[in-house]
């Protein structure tokens, strides 16, 4: 059977003449459908961006993107390691940088899903906030004309004499009681007395938990936005018994400001590290020298205060002039004097050295550039409790100083500082440089102990191992949006509890009177979701109205 020419999916006739060859009444031909044009697009794309569909996805796809981030060093965390991965890994790391893989929560890549992300959360929580207001204030749906359709279904009979107004009026004030909005209805009957009705329903607490929770989503993207535009981070290596800490840019050792930063938001104050020590396992032969415990003892003093005493602990920073001071890391510094051959010192420090694996067994540089005849470098390695494998290679048994070990290779040449190229401190280009000791010179390396002086090849003049200190890797931070983004974080928890544990029901009693002036009542509800607790629940406040009126209980619903 054919459908008639005006049905709503018939092709147009003009349509389906041309696609037929030219006749009118072809059958050929595609649907017409409109062109939705520039605006038509833009809106299909906003709808799509806003659906709460898309905002889960881009949810899971940030979560995805912060990895890169834990499986490489942070330029803004771990400049250090950032620096030794490049020496680890040349030909991986510059692939990574341009990337930006150093920089994972800064990247293009990652700040455009940041930022769309956003923009669904607020395209989402806005129009359905002016919903969720809308239904806050209306009233609640008329009483279905079949309640027996309904979950929970349950028929009474009224005590004798009962009104049915009175009995609803009753039911209303028991489920206004119990959290419900309420609204009374009553229209005639077909047998000539009344119906009337209480459309109750309660819940609203859950869509309004879902908006605050998906809110509390914007302001912690808003937060850490703007906390990360004002913030800092920098690192900072300080050596036990020695160095201090002052809160200005120059003293940092590296140093990530936000794209708001100014010089003028620095607090000053000082830091001193005083002590660090470190507790290992002895007594566990599985875990024997693994960490138990770090402690850097720090004396601070802020402007215009007294000095104070403080320890910073792993998850568990010092809390000064508005900002967090972490414990990252630690070592060992060595420190090392270089004389020249009159005697003279030309270089005094205690050199940071940077742990290789567990048992702290580290590497250094130790850079002279004047004084000798030549500039000098050396690399140095250092064993905490050095030991020979069957091999003669040394290596460390513990990471504590319990026999302490520092083997030296001399360098001799242009350590290419003068050339304005700026160079870690950490590493040695031995390219351009004359070896003097180790390698394949057939001079043995420079092995000291504390306490121990030797003389430098060449006549250059001598190199001591004054005494072992340690050194504790600190990371300043400061974050101006951190309780607010606690404040969000508590709001967004509060709100998904909220919305998970409190169900979104209707419930409807309706007394109908009878031509012998007997009264009917009924009781049924209806979940927006699932809800188990439905059906017991309309069967609980069948029961108490029941008994609110004085009429009968089945004992199948009073047990």
């Amino acid at each position: 059977m054919s459908r008639p020419s005006d049905h709503f999916d018939s092709p147009d006739p003009a349509l389906a003449t041309r696609a037929a060859g030219g006749t009118d009444g072809g059958d050929g031909g595609d649907i017409a459908q409109p062109r939705l044009g520039v605006v038509g697009w833009l809106r299909w794309f906003w709808r799509q961006l806003t659906s709460m569909r898309t905002a889960l996805f881009l949810l899971l796809l940030l979560a995805l993107a912060a990895v890169p981030g834990s499986l490489v060093p942070q330029r803004a965390a771990d400049p250090n390691g950032v620096t030794q991965y490049f020496v680890d890994n040349p030909d991986w790391a510059p692939v990574l940088d341009k990337v930006q893989a150093f920089d994972v929560y800064t990247s293009v890549w990652f700040s455009s899903i940041y930022l769309l992300l956003f923009i669904s959360l607020v395209g989402c929580v806005i129009p359905r906030a002016k919903h969720h207001f809308d239904a806050l204030r209306a009233k609640p749906p008329r009483t279905p004309a079949r309640l027996s359709r309904l979950a929970g279904f349950q028929q009474r009979d009224a005590a004798p004499g009962t009104n049915g107004a009175a009995a609803i009026e009753s039911a209303r004030a028991m489920l206004r009681k119990s959290g419900y909005r309420t609204v009374v209805f009553s229209a005639p009957s077909r047998n000539g007395g009344e119906v009337t009705s209480v459309s109750a329903e309660r819940g609203y607490a859950r869509e309004t938990g879902n908006l605050v929770f998906h809110a509390a989503l914007v302001g912690i993207l808003i937060t850490v936005g703007v906390g990360g535009g004002f913030g800092f981070s920098g690192q900072r290596v300080l050596v036990e018994n020695g160095q201090t800490f002052v809160n200005t840019l120059s003293a940092f050792d590296s140093f990530n400001p936000g794209r708001f930063f100014t010089e003028s938001s620095l607090t000053p104050y000082t830091m001193k590290l005083d002590q660090f020590s470190a507790t290992y396992e002895t007594k566990a032969d599985g875990a024997f020298g693994q960490p138990l415990d770090y402690n850097a003892r720090v004396t601070t003093q802020e402007q215009g205060g007294e000095p104070q005493q403080s320890d910073i602990k792993v998850n568990s920073p010092l809390r000064i002039g508005g900002t967090d001071v972490y414990l990252l890391g630690n070592g060992y510094a060595p420190t090392i004097t270089v004389k020249d051959p009159s005697g003279t010192v030309v270089f005094t420090d205690s050199v940071p050295f940077l742990p290789q694996d567990a048992s702290l067994t580290s590497v250094g540089v130790v850079k002279v550039p004047d004084g000798l005849a030549e500039q000098l470098g050396m690399i140095g390695f250092f064993y905490p409790t050095q030991a020979v494998s069957t091999t003669g290679a040394y290596y460390s048994t513990y990471p504590d100083d319990d026999y302490p070990v520092l083997t030296l290779n001399v360098y001799q040449g242009d350590l290419g500082l003068n050339g304005g190229t700026p160079t870690s401190v950490y590493s040695l280009d031995t390219d351009t440089l004359s070896q003097l000791t180790g390698g394949s010179t057939g001079v043995k390396s420079i092995e000291l102990k504390p306490g121990d002086s030797t003389e430098l090849p060449n006549g250059l003049g001598t190199v001591s191992f004054d005494k072992v200190s340690r050194f504790a890797s600190l990371d300043i931070h400061h974050d101006p949006t951190q309780g607010f983004v606690l404040l969000f974080a508590t709001l967004a928890l509060l709100g998904l509890l909220v919305s998970l544990f409190i169900p979104r029901r209707r419930v409807w009693v309706k007394a109908t009177e009878r031509a012998d002036g007997s009264v009917s009542l009924e009781y049924a509800g209806l979940a927006r979701g699932e809800d188990p607790r439905l059906v017991p629940a309309v069967a609980e406040i069948a029961d108490r109205h029941t008994k609110m009126i004085g009429g009968p209980v089945p004992p199948e619903t009073n047990a």
